[in-house]
């Protein structure tokens, strides 16, 4: 099936031809018709599949022209970085036609969004939380709302955004067609679906944990963080094809290190993001990487579902992820729009167990290769490496209170309070050593 056998206008298609595309994926053609049909819809697709175009495609193929210029759809999205993404994708499917697409989200100054959405917004982009602040502040007018798209749910509900969400699905009118897009539905998803959703139909592309049949993943066994590092250091400096490669890492300290390390052997072409970073930070170091200035980009799993970079030749799990769907998720980043792509994992003893999970859940094993016979072997270990040396407290018996005798000593005698009554002559006797007598009363 083409593009141009779906019910897609002249203008829609015109954009798509300067895209470049022509072939709908899998999930774009199973829910385009579903979603015009009017009902409510559970879309359930892996990170890389075509979930944006999927429901952008019928939402902006039913958008009519309104003179109020009241928002028609509105798409919640977990990340600033993701919000960026889906607003440049509306627009450049809609280069054709007279709709605005406008972006909100937390982290900076409200009123220029305000002052948008006064002008007028056909697609509204937004973070739960900066989208209930528009809500209560009454910027946004919900009158001409047909279309809710919450996009990348089950992220959002692991970022803490369920209450954000009930608050703006209670706000808003009832008559709307419900579309939610996720990698994974969990109870909590359920929960939401249940509560608010008008028994939708359910659309997958690919079962949940199922491997990206055009992305190659391997391994390599490494027994410590100096070894990763100069690993990683060899297959981007023997590996030419390695032209924009993704590096994710467990923690925020992890990311920073190792861009210290690899900055060493490739200054100015590596970038570092992370949720510590500021907002002008991340957006200047994603648009690096995608304009190609940097070669590499180290990352923590917060933009695993938000950086929707093209054309990324490898993904490389540094560290392996906690939770086995992360996985999924980081490597979804390459081999997208049916492109190939490579996923290859950096795995030491204590990440065995995560491998297992991970294998468990695709039901495919990942292929181990041998280290390459020119990588220097480390023997120096980190802090966090080293094995931990714990000192047995003893504790010593202390003795019963019926052992111990009181803590008292003798008072010196003047600070005896005695009771004793001492004449006045007696006291003239210890004073002078004679007794004295008063003188004669007048």
């Amino acid at each position: 099936m083409k593009f141009s056998d779906l019910n897609l206008t002249k203008p829609i298609l015109n954009a798509l031809d300067d895209l470049g595309y022509t072939t709908p994926t899998t999930i774009q053609q199973k829910a385009f018709s579903v979603i015009m049909s009017g009902k409510d819809v559970c879309g359930i697709a892996q990170t890389g599949t075509g979930k944006t175009f999927a429901y952008l495609l019928p939402a902006i193929r039913q958008w009519n022209f309104s003179k109020d210029k009241y928002p028609q759809v509105l798409i919640i999205v977990p990340t600033r970085e993701l919000v960026l993404q889906v607003v440049e994708a509306a627009k450049k499917l809609t280069t054709y036609m007279s709709i605005e697409v406008v972006g909100v989200f937390g982290g900076v100054n409200m009123k220029p969004q305000v002052d948008a959405l006064e002008n007028g917004a056909d697609i509204i982009v937004a973070t739960p939380g900066r989208l209930l602040d528009l809500m209560y502040h009454g910027s946004f007018r919900t009158k001409g709302l047909k279309k809710l798209v919450i996009d990348e749910v089950d992220e959002m509900l692991n970022l803490g955004f369920r209450s954000q969400l009930n608050s703006i699905l209670d706000l808003l009118p009832e008559r709307r067609q419900n579309l939610l897009f996720s990698a994974t539905i969990t109870e909590e998803v359920e929960g939401l679906i249940d509560t608010y959703f008008n028994t939708p139909i359910r659309i997958e592309a690919a079962p949940t944990g199922t491997p990206l049949e055009n992305i190659q993943q391997r391994a390599y066994y490494v027994p410590n963080f100096n070894t990763k590092i100069n690993l990683l250091e060899l297959l981007l400096r023997q590996n030419e094809d390695m032209t924009k490669v993704l590096v994710f890492v467990a923690t925020r300290k992890l990311a920073d290190d190792v861009f210290e390390r690899m900055a060493e052997y490739f200054p100015d072409l590596v970038g570092v993001i992370h949720s510590n970073k500021d907002q002008n930070n991340r957006f200047n170091t994603v648009r690096k990487f995608q304009s190609g200035e940097y070669r590499f980009l180290i990352a923590t799993d917060i933009i695993a579902r938000g950086l929707d970079v093209a054309e990324v030749s490898h993904v490389i799990n540094f560290d392996l992820p906690e939770v086995p769907e992360d996985y999924i998720h980081r490597i979804g980043r390459t081999g997208r729009a049916d492109k190939k792509g490579i996923a290859i994992s950096f795995i030491t003893e204590k990440e065995k167990e995560q491998q297992g999970a991970i294998e468990g859940l695709m039901n495919h094993a990942i292929r181990i290769d041998e280290l390459p016979a020119d990588l220097e072997i480390s023997d120096v270990l980190t802090e966090d490496e080293k094995p931990k040396v714990f000192m047995r407290d003893i504790l010593v018996k202390l003795p019963k209170r019926e052992d111990v005798g009181p803590a008292f000593h003798e008072k010196k005698a003047k600070n005896k309070k005695v009771n004793i009554k001492i004449s006045h002559k007696e006291k003239m006797m210890a004073k002078y050593g004679k007794p004295k007598k008063r003188a004669p009363k007048k």
